[in-house]
C-alpha cells in the first residue's frame, strides 16, 4: 500500500474522512457535513435524501432525526444504510455502506440541548414525512409548543440519532483524464479487520 500517499495517506478510515471533512469546512460555502442517506422501503425500493453528519466516532458515523419519519421507519426495519459525503469544491467523496442503531441517550440529549432554542421547538412542532395542510398550521404549531415547552424544552421521546457502524468505505478523488483514485475499506462483519483494496476508476 506505499502507493497510498497524499490524501489517502493512513490506515484509519475514520481519521481519513475527519480531516478530508476539515479541509471541506474550508472550501464549502455551505454545509459540508451534508450527506447523501439511503434506506430501502419494506418492499426494497430505495429512498435518498440529504442530512447532516453530526459526529466521527472512533467506529461509526452519528446522525439526528425524528423518529417518526419515514427515513426512522426504513432504518429501523432494515437495519442497514449507506450514505455518500460529497465535497465539490474538493472534487473528492466518500461512500459507506453499514448496519445501523440508534443513539437514543445521553449523547442525544446533549446534542438537542446544543441545538438552537428555535431548532429544538421545531424538532417538537413538525411531524416529519407526514401530511401538512398548510405553511400557516405548521406555524400555529410551533407557537402552542412555545408557549407549552418554553425556553428549554426536553428532548422529545421521538427524536434522536442514529449509529451507522460500516462495513465498506470507498475514498474517491478526482483523477486526470477522469483516471480517478479510488481505495475501498471493506470487512464482512463489523468487528473484523478491512481488506483495503485500490479500485478502478
Amino acid at each position: 500500500m506505499s502507493e497510498r500517499s497524499g490524501v489517502f495517506a493512513g490506515d484509519d478510515p475514520f481519521q481519513i474522512t475527519r480531516d478530508w471533512l476539515a479541509e471541506a469546512e474550508l472550501t464549502e460555502v455551505n454545509d459540508p457535513s451534508a450527506m447523501a442517506l439511503a434506506t430501502v422501503d419494506t418492499q426494497g425500493m430505495p429512498n435518498v435524501r440529504m442530512v447532516l453528519l453530526k459526529d466521527i466516532e472512533p467506529g461509526a458515523f452519528v446522525f439526528y432525526t425524528n423518529y417518526e419519519s419515514e427515513k426512522a421507519r426504513e432504518l429501523d426495519a432494515s437495519g442497514k444504510a449507506a450514505f455518500v459525503l460529497h465535497w465539490k469544491s474538493l472534487r473528492r467523496q466518500i461512500r459507506v455502506r453499514g448496519l445501523v442503531e440508534r443513539e437514543n441517550g445521553p449523547q442525544a440529549d446533549a446534542y438537542y440541548a446544543s441545538r438552537s432554542l428555535q431548532s429544538r421547538l421545531g424538532a417538537w412542532a413538525s411531524r416529519q414525512s407526514r401530511p401538512l395542510k398548510s405553511r400557516a398550521a405548521l406555524m400555529a404549531e410551533v407557537a402552542r409548543v412555545t408557549a407549552a415547552k418554553g425556553t428549554n424544552p426536553p428532548r422529545p421521546t421521538f427524536w434522536g440519532g442514529y449509529r451507522i457502524t460500516p462495513v465498506e468505505m470507498e475514498f474517491w478523488a478526482d483523477g486526470a483524464f477522469r483516471l480517478h483514485n479510488r481505495f475501498r475499506w471493506r470487512r464482512e462483519n463489523v468487528g473484523d479487520r478491512s481488506d483495503i483494496t485500490r479500485l478502478n476508476p
